[in-house]
């Protein structure tokens, strides 16, 4: 007896129709970083010796303390799911941390804890921008900030930033900016790439002019407490109504657990929640229990040692950046990033900075990610290794730079 075979036809020999993939998924543009991260590992994998100055992500590992809250909360079972708005008593330690560190008196409820800072900004972004509807972004700044807007479908409007106002988005550049369709103006201070702090006479003036035309103000944080030359003013000081965002990657040193925190105004909270319940369910729960060790004072003083290493690697690579042709303006103040001008040393950063790569070992990033108006004049340099790495790095610059590279 023969027994039928049954031939099953491989995808490449079937037309399977598909459907178009959406604008909005074309629209958003891919973290070039992480292609630079991904040669810089190719080159290791080689045997290189690569100086990484190319991601914001602090070298420390999660403080003690903290990764010993979260084995007990795995240990004691603490694995199921949390309220949206997050672990009752983590809001409650982070108004904590607003009324001690910042004076600063903030209603728990208020507060929301989410994803990461990306999972806060997206939050923000869907609660105040319709589709049409255009987002206030300084530039440069941080690149993901631009695809969180398309992914609301509203539009980014970039506004350039300079030295003049120390990169940050002014009152007057905000009110030159906006028009009947601005909904929101996110700004950072710290700020990435640029390091530099909003004022808050700023702040105040940005809350004031959103007041007048209904615009929404998002501030984003997630650089608060890496600060060298004084603290930065603190949004809910002086921009009460805005939604003020941050995280426990940086400061707390929490980055790979995905945790970060919203503040809303109080009447917006059940939108926000309602939100976070839709697109995340919650936070991850031993993360939360986790979190609950940043505040404890041994924690703290773990963290304001690494705080004072960040500062002296600033106050090394500042100048030597300088003192290789770099421009530099100003004193960045805070975050762990330098954003340089190269005009003196070359006229494409993304040439410069894939010749430090393959020809000196050093890792940097191109203005490409941050910026639309003149990308091509500038690096981010992030001093998130130790001194003498830094040192190395350069030596190895100057090598290049001397060698006509």
């Amino acid at each position: 007896m023969r027994v039928a075979t049954l031939r099953v036809q491989s995808f490449a020999e079937v037309a399977v129709p598909r459907p178009d993939l959406s604008a909005r998924s074309h629209r958003i543009q891919p973290f070039h970083v992480m292609t630079l991260l991904a040669r810089a590992r190719e080159l290791e994998a080689g045997g290189a010796d690569i100086v990484h100055m190319e991601i914001g992500e602090p070298d420390f590992p999660t403080a003690a303390p903290v990764r010993e809250a979260g084995r007990q909360a795995l240990a004691d079972g603490r694995t199921g799911y949390q309220p949206a708005a997050g672990l009752p008593a983590l809001r409650e330690a982070i108004a904590g941390h607003y009324q001690r560190d910042h004076g600063v008196e903030v209603d728990p409820g208020r507060i929301l804890i989410t994803p990461g800072a990306s999972g806060a900004l997206l939050v923000a972004l869907a609660m105040l921008a319709d589709p049409g509807r255009n987002v206030l972004l300084p530039d440069p700044g941080y690149p993901c900030n631009r695809n969180f807007v398309e992914a609301v479908d509203a539009t980014p409007r970039a506004v350039r930033v300079d030295a003049g106002s120390d990169y940050q988005l002014t009152p007057g550049l905000a009110a030159a900016a906006c028009d009947e369709r601005t909904a929101a103006m996110l700004v950072g201070s710290p700020g990435n790439p640029t390091g530099t702090l909003a004022s808050s006479a700023d702040l105040a003036g940005l809350a004031a002019l959103g007041q007048r035309r209904g615009i929404g103000l998002i501030v984003d944080e997630i650089y608060h407490g890496l600060h060298y030359d004084g603290a930065p003013a603190q949004a809910l000081a002086h921009a009460p109504d805005a939604i003020v965002v941050n995280s426990f990657s940086k400061y707390f040193g929490m980055t790979g657990w995905r945790l970060g925190w919203m503040v809303v105004p109080a009447d917006w909270v059940p939108v926000a929640e309602k939100l976070l319940q839709n697109l995340f369910i919650s936070a991850s729960t031993p993360a939360q229990y986790a979190a609950l060790a940043c505040f404890t004072e041994a924690s703290r003083e773990i963290f304001e040692a690494r705080r004072e290493a960040f500062r002296q690697r600033r106050d090394f690579l500042l100048p030597a950046l300088r003192d290789l042709g770099f421009h530099i303006p100003g004193n960045p103040a805070g975050a762990f990033y330098l954003y340089a001008d190269i005009t003196a040393l070359g006229d494409d950063s993304a040439d410069l900075a894939s010749g430090l790569l393959e020809q000196a070992g050093v890792a940097v990033t191109p203005g490409l990610d941050f910026e639309r108006t003149a990308p091509e004049r500038h690096l981010r340099f992030a001093y998130t290794t130790d001194t003498d790495r830094l040192a190395t790095a350069v030596s190895r610059i100057q090598r290049y730079l001397a060698a006509g590279g």
